[in-house]
């Protein structure tokens, strides 16, 4: 997927409602996705949580192909900041 295919996607996941935090999916040389509650754009902007993760893995995550949990453990994903606002991504993800 490319990068507006991965910011389309996930701002239909948080369309009814997001969290009141605010996320970074960096993406590295791909971009970043910059979530705040509803509001999604490709912002690179300060966020209480960065999740650093390939695009690749991004896709497989909100396709439900990829486990959070397992990402994080095998280092597929790295968490800057509040660890608990990454916490809530699984009712987003």
């Amino acid at each position: 997927m490319t990068l507006d295919q991965l910011t389309e996607t996930v701002r239909g996941k948080v369309a009814g409602g997001g969290i009141s935090d605010t996320v970074k999916f960096d993406l590295g040389d791909d971009g970043v996705i910059y979530v705040d509650g509803a509001e999604v754009s490709n912002e690179d902007r300060e966020a209480d949580c960065t999740i650093s993760i390939s695009s690749k893995n991004l896709e497989a995550l909100l396709a439900g192909d990829l486990n959070p949990t397992t990402a994080f453990m095998t280092g597929k994903i790295k968490v800057d900041g509040a660890m608990g606002v990454a916490m809530k991504l699984g009712s987003i993800v």
